[in-house]
């Protein structure tokens, strides 16, 4: 009986340090993978991350902790862990193959939401598609067309395009191009389209309303008519001044040419 009591000592005294040495990695590797976790979900909520992508960074991360304290531990216990490590390495190779798409607009829309290059309701030009966005999700963004279209585009299109906000900016300018007859006077036509702009009280004193002359074209004068508006009054303005400037013209006997061909055929 002493002998066998000697070898349960033996044992004990060589394997009961090392177990719980890993019962003490297991115990403080979890407390510092939750602390690690509240720490990512303070840093991005502090700064409006999506809450959907914080939960699911915070528990990738935490997980990934785990894994790493349980092959510690498993090491300390004198288990051989480099074949768990290549087991864990080509299964996470395998699945990022197979999911390479996926993974790819998964970190698109990562970026999305930290960089915010739009929010929801903005209007945008961005994946090949115009519209106002509906949702900014972690692998697609829902785009809703003027005509009320929905467009589910992937994250990965539209980061690896060109970004255009039009509701970025408080203020955009309206450019229009107006053109009359060489036979009219120059001076009068420019006081008549400011007249126009200054009359407008959702265009803007500052930067002031410009006009300018543009061009000399074949059939037309063309002048260029600028103004800054609020992006919200943008379109409406747009359509207004279009329509103020036709009826302005007609009303004061400015000709708006047209584009026209004179043949002239010679008789032999």
């Amino acid at each position: 009986m002493a002998v066998v009591w000697e070898q349960i000592k033996e044992i004990v005294t060589m394997y009961g340090l090392n177990i719980l040495a890993a019962v003490a990695i297991l115990i403080a590797g979890k407390f510092v993978a939750s602390i690690i976790r509240k720490l990512i979900r303070k840093i991005m909520q502090k700064r409006d991350i999506d809450a959907t992508l914080t939960g699911f960074i915070g528990s990738i991360v935490y997980a990934g902790i785990i894994a790493f304290v349980v092959i510690a531990a498993l090491s300390k216990l004198g288990i051989q862990t480099a074949s768990f490590v290549a087991i864990l390495g080509a299964a996470g190779l395998a699945i990022g193959l197979a999911l390479q798409g996926s993974l790819s607009n998964f970190a698109a829309g990562v970026l999305m939401i930290i960089f915010k290059p739009f929010k929801g309701g903005d209007y945008v030009s961005a994946g090949g598609c115009d519209g106002f966005i509906k949702e900014v999700g972690i692998f697609t963004t829902s785009i809703q067309t003027v005509d009320n279209k929905l467009i589910i585009v992937p994250n990965a299109k539209i980061m690896s395009d060109t970004i255009i906000n039009y509701s970025a900016m408080e203020t955009r300018r309206v450019d229009i191009v107006a053109g009359v007859s060489y036979d009219d006077d120059v001076d009068r036509v420019k006081d008549i389209l400011l007249k126009i702009l200054t009359e407008d009280e959702r265009i803007l004193k500052d930067p002031p309303p410009f006009v300018g002359l543009l061009e000399m074209a074949d059939s037309s004068v063309n002048f260029t008519v600028r103004a800054w508006v609020k992006t919200e009054n943008y379109w409406n303005v747009f359509f207004d001044t279009n329509e103020k400037i036709k009826k302005t013209f007609d009303a004061e006997n400015i000709s708006i040419p047209y584009p026209q061909l004179d043949v002239h055929m010679d008789k032999d």
